[in-house]
């Protein structure tokens, strides 16, 4: 465990600083006083971590099951994971311990529970009448593998397949096994010589539950009677058997194989097959067999009352279809359909009307489960449509590279970006309704509006609805159609700097209230976006190139350089390095022969057609200078208030006034310190004790006395082209492939480039810049990786048109702050203790002439304080709050003095800080590459939460973590999918109620009515006493080395639990009737019912399940 520096938070006297370290006695007054003006209310009760929901794809998804009455749907994963689906918003994920890969699924049809079988050979029972369902029994097997299980439906009896070509039974109330089993060498012809293989199918026949079908790997089947305990009929095929189906008379089945053929056999016939097809054969003259095929990996087949059969198949493509993507046939009739997919088939499953085997099946769509996809196919309508897929599942379309989540939003910001998504759905969709439609909605106790923008390899961009804990697409917006695409790999110019994905997003800079938006992406761009409901056409795309530039000459004498010279603070709006240009720059190379002023990607010089929404404002890129590529963007912010952005990176520092798209300031890091470089660096020496990346590492300067120790992190290590791992939790990894950065970086291979110290955090602000100063006033507050802060003053011109025709000044103040680590964030405090958002102008449809009202209104562009406090005196009137790597301090201004000091780690660093609101207060939320989830208290910085939660793994955790107000933080889990966590205590206890119920009291269909000709003449479906076949009395018992039986996590109070649990969903579908007005004695007698068949079947259970009887909730 980290040691936390409680000792002197607590007695609130903490008074070290390299700013003033001098006056310790005045300051331990000044904090003492301090804590009695600022009633802190914030306490450790009201944290409490838990993880909420989890949304996207499943990843790397490997079964797949549907409960018919119920509608669910049910996915499991090779990471051992299991999701479940029901009408849009019920979603539910659980995780298996083991981690082992799910290799099959059955549910319990209409009982509420799913049977789960995994690679490493056991048996889960799941119970899913409860809102977080849980493993009830599972059963271990020993000796054999779990090849394939059927369950019967309305039955208890669970059949399971093995390697070895046998079947053992498993009783699904105790989760045990009967002592039946079908051996494979009784199965078998006695002559066969050979092993038939594992066991790939199992089935009963439709009519006669007596008769099982069983498929082996090597192309024999056989119909067992399961009451003489012999073989009726075997069916040999030379082609290996990858799946098999009934036709719901139980008189045919189909079974498909290793060469791309079907065979369809009449069960009284097994000498040969009734028909052989090859669905993607050439068919051959002369009557030759057809060229062998790819396997059909699994095929159906579905009756219809009304026409022909379906049979529906996956794989069976030729094999001179090179290049050709994963296909599903649906033949039906003589008319074949092949559907082309855009990922491998995982699996597939028809859905039908009838959970009855032995009717008529009337499938009405197919749900395919591709490699990163969920399909849904129509079989109603003529083409076969696909539904429209209302589950959030596209969130990995294009690899995500960077998130952001903002919680309590502007009420209209959602129906805004709603209106102008809507104009951007596809058509060509089913019109029928998503078909998984079970499960009901949970209580929404949260109001308050919720965001997350996802950022895209592609250079795309998604806003999401993330409200009540569900998630659902906005907008999304294409920032790559600015520029130019290159047709081919050879018309690419030479100037990229990354090899593949030069649009990817990094940082995303989004002021809500404005609605204005600004990227930085990999190729060294920013993008600044301006929200309009009208369409425009930009006719040319306004521009700037900066030439972002570390000086590695003598600093003090820049005139001798060939380069012009970089310009002096407060050189107003024009200087002279910049040019601002509307079109690219053609100029290529410098006199030398090396590439010089180009930037990396080239904006389009046609006019562009913007839809509403996100309309182009500006695009910024950094070009190359003397050969040397621009340096990635490292920090961005944006302010609608004052019309700039800035950005920086590991060169220097960039601020641009949008609105009159001019360069104010372009200086390099060094030179924001002026005279006051606390680390005397001499431009050509990068330090020589860089340590490979290490948590911890110290990393001094040769012959300079450094205030604080450096320990290495993540954003001063070295830059890599790649996303990568990090190497602090991976020593065994070479350093130079792996190295830790916190965007996506050109490579930087001289010692010089990677000892630069970057820009890591910028916040726009209105507050006190000098310690002499008497108001607050517009500034920019600047973080770097070396943990330095510096203060640049704003001179913003009047508002209205002045704000378009005079010049912004910049200046810095002198004021340096000095922390540990990398800066990460920084925000401010009112007297009062309360958040000073930064300032910001309201949002106004810019692309409609404005009235002159309007105009008016404009002119109050310039910002106010928006603090509640307006004292103007001398006096301690804001905290700077900043958060590094290492640490957090709390700064009063304008004095300057630091009041409040936390080491947040001394072995790891932070990976995110965020300062949010919470309980309407405040405090700083941080997540450690340790694992930890740490909150403190504002302005004393109290430990209020310290929780070990994941270690950080990879790169990908590091780049999308990220905490937002009102307790909600979330991160990407996998390549696919976002989990959303919560650290408030009162999201915590209301989850169960925001949670959906999957499980819902749904009447069972009626059996198929067997009709008088086939009750009085027999025919109709035959049914079996399963419990007189495989119970003890009639088996025996099972061999106990075979399985061992685990109960599940709650034992047998989790299984009380769950059976009170059945009342308790009894009780809340009463009190549901009762609120619509319904009459509540259909459900009465059902209760009544249900609970006389759970007594009735006790009194038939064996003398070992009586103490377990709780369980039996699966029997209501």
């Amino acid at each position: 465990m980290r040691k936390f520096n409680i000792r002197k938070v607590l007695d609130g006297l903490t008074a070290v600083s390299s700013v003033a370290s001098a006056s310790s006695a005045a300051q331990q007054q000044q904090a003492g006083n301090r804590e009695t003006e600022i009633p802190e209310t914030l306490q450790s009760e009201h944290f409490q971590l838990c993880k909420t929901v989890r949304h996207g794809f499943p990843y790397q998804p490997s079964a797949l099951a549907f409960d018919p009455v119920q509608k669910i749907l049910a996915i499991g994963t090779q990471t051992g994971a299991l999701r479940l689906f029901g009408q849009p918003g019920v979603e539910c994920y659980c995780q298996h311990d083991s981690g082992a890969a799910v290799i099959q699924l059955q549910f319990l049809i209409n009982e509420g529970a799913l049977v789960s079988a995994l690679a490493d050979d056991t048996l889960h029972l799941w119970n899913l009448r409860q809102k977080r369902p849980a493993i009830l029994h599972s059963l271990k097997f020993n000796r054999e593998r779990i090849t394939f299980c059927h369950l019967p439906f309305q039955s208890k009896w669970l059949y399971v397949g093995t390697e070895r070509g046998n079947i053992h039974i498993v009783n699904v109330e105790s989760f045990t096994l009967s002592g039946y089993v079908i051996m494979w060498n009784k199965a078998i012809e006695l002559s066969s010589k050979s092993h038939p293989g594992p066991i790939v199918h199992i089935s009963d026949n439709p009519m006669d539950e007596g008769k099982l079908l069983i498929g082996f790997e090597s192309g024999t089947v056989v119909l067992w009677d399961l009451k003489s305990k012999k073989a009726d009929y075997r069916y040999t095929h030379d082609e290996a058997i990858h799946s098999v189906a009934w036709h719901h008379e139980g008189k045919q089945f189909i079974c498909s194989h290793s060469d791309g053929t079907l065979t369809i056999w009449n069960v009284k016939s097994p000498a040969k097959p009734f028909q052989t097809i090859t669905p993607h054969g050439k068919q051959l003259k002369d009557g030759k067999k057809p060229e062998p095929c790819k396997p059909i990996l699994k095929v159906e087949y579905k009756t219809t009352r009304a026409g022909e059969p379906f049979i529906i198949l996956s794989g069976g493509l030729s094999y001179d279809t090179v290049g050709r993507r994963p296909c599903l046939t649906v033949m039906h009739g003589k008319s074949t359909a092949v559907l082309e997919m855009d990922y491998s088939i995982v699996d597939f499953l028809t859905l039908c009307e009838t959970p009855y085997p032995n009717d008529f099946q009337e499938p009405y769509a197919v749900v395919v489960l591709l490699e990163k996809d969920l399909v849904l196919i129509d079989l109603a309508q003529n083409g076969y449509p696909i539904f429209e897929n209302p589950y959030p599942l596209t969130i990995h379309e294009s690899p995500v590279t960077c998130c952001e989540y903002f919680a309590d939003c502007p009420v209209d910001l959602i129906p805004a970006l709603y209106s102008v998504g809507a104009r951007q759905k596809r058509q060509g969709y089913s019109k029928k309704e998503w078909p998984i439609s079970g499960g009901n909605w949970g209580l929404i106790t949260q109001s308050y509006p919720e965001i997350i923008i996802t950022g895209h390899a592609d250079g795309s961009i998604k806003f999401w609805d993330a409200s009540a804990i569900t998630l659902q697409v906005l907008y999304k917006l294409k920032t790559a159609k600015v520029f130019e695409k290159s047709r081919n790999k050879d018309d690419r110019p030479n100037t990229d700097i990354v090899d593949e994905d030069p649009y990817a997003i990094q940082i995303i800079s989004w002021c809500p209230e404005s609605r204005m938006l600004c990227v930085a992406g990999v190729s060294a761009h920013v993008i600044i976006y301006r929200f309009s409901k009208q369409e425009v056409t930009t006719e040319v795309i306004p521009m700037l190139e900066v030439r972002l530039l570390y000086e590695i000459n003598d600093v003090e004498s820049p005139d001798g350089e060939p380069v012009p010279p970089l310009p002096t603070p407060g050189t107003g709006s024009n200087p002279q390095s910049i040019v601002p240009q509307s079109h690219p720059s053609t100029s290529s190379s410098s006199s030398d022969g090396l590439r010089d002023n180009v930037p990396c990607l080239k904006v389009k010089n046609s006019p562009l057609k913007q839809s509403p929404g996100y309309q182009t404002e500006l695009v910024i890129q950094l070009v190359w200078v003397s050969g040397e590529p621009p340096q990635q963007i490292t920090s961005l912010a944006i302010n609608s208030a004052y019309g700039l952005v800035v950005f920086g990176n590991c060169n220097g520092i960039a601020m641009v006034d949008y609105l009159q798209k001019t360069v104010l300031l372009n200086l390099g890091t060094i030179e924001l310190y002026g005279s006051n470089d606390p680390y005397r660096r001499e431009p050509r020496s990068p330090r020589k004790t860089r340590q490979p990346s290490g948590a911890g590492l110290c990393d001094i300067n040769e012959g300079t006395v450094v205030p604080e120790d450096r320990c290495k992190s993540p954003t001063s290590a070295k830059m890599s082209r790649k996303l990568s791992l990090p190497t602090e939790l991976k020593p065994d990894l070479d350093v130079k492939d792996n190295s830790f950065s916190r965007s996506r970086s050109s490579s930087v291979t001289s010692i010089d480039k990677e000892s630069r110290e970057a820009i890591s955090a910028l916040h726009f602000c209105e507050t006190f810049t000098r310690k002499a100063d008497t108001s607050p006033s517009p500034c920019l507050w600047v973080g770097t990786t070396l943990g330095t802060v510096l203060v640049i003053v704003l001179n913003l011109p009047p508002g209205g048109e002045q704000r378009l025709l005079q010049p912004v000044i910049v200046s810095p103040s002198g004021t340096i702050l000095r922390l540990k680590g990398a800066i990460l964030r920084m925000a401010f405090l009112d007297t009062t203790g309360s958040l000073v958002p930064p300032a910001h102008e309201p949002w106004r449809e810019h692309n409609v002439p404005e009235d002159k009202d309007e105009k008016d209104k404009s002119k109050k562009r310039r910002p106010v304080s928006v603090s509640p406090s307006s004292s103007q005196e001398i006096s301690e009137n804001q905290y700077a709050v900043i958060c590094s790597e290492k640490q957090a301090k709390v700064i009063s201004l304008p004095s300057q003095n630091c009041i409040y000091k936390q080491n947040i780690t001394e072995t790891s660093f932070v990976l995110r800080g965020d300062i949010v609101s919470l309980s309407n207060s405040i405090c700083l939320a941080c997540f450690c590459a340790n694992g930890h989830i740490m909150t403190f208290s504002l302005p004393s910085l109290r430990p209020l939460l310290d929780v070990y939660y994941l270690p950080l793994t990879n790169m990908r955790i590091a780049r999308t973590f990220c905490f937002t107000n009102n307790g909600q933080a979330l991160y990407l889990v996998s390549p696919t999918e976002i989990q959303r966590l919560t650290y408030s205590q009162e999201t915590c206890e209301n989850l169960q109620e925001m949670l959906g119920e999957l499980f819902t009291l749904v009447e069972t269909p009626e059996a198929p009515n067997r009709g008088f000709f086939k009750g009085l003449f027999g025919g109709g479906a035959q049914s079996l006493d399963r419990e007189e076949l495989f119970g003890e009395s009639a088996s025996g018992k099972a061999s106990r080395s075979l399985a061992q039986h685990i109960p599940g996590p709650g034992g047998i109070e989790g299984v009380k639990g769950a059976a009170s649990g059945v009342v308790g969903e009894l009780a809340r579908a009463r009190l549901a009737l009762d609120e619509r007005g319904q009459k509540l004695g259909e459900l009465e007698e059902k209760t009544a019912a249900m609970l006389y068949s759970a007594d009735s079947f006790s009194k038939h259970a064996h003398e070992m399940m009586l103490k377990y009887k709780d369980k039996k909730w699966y029997q209501f």
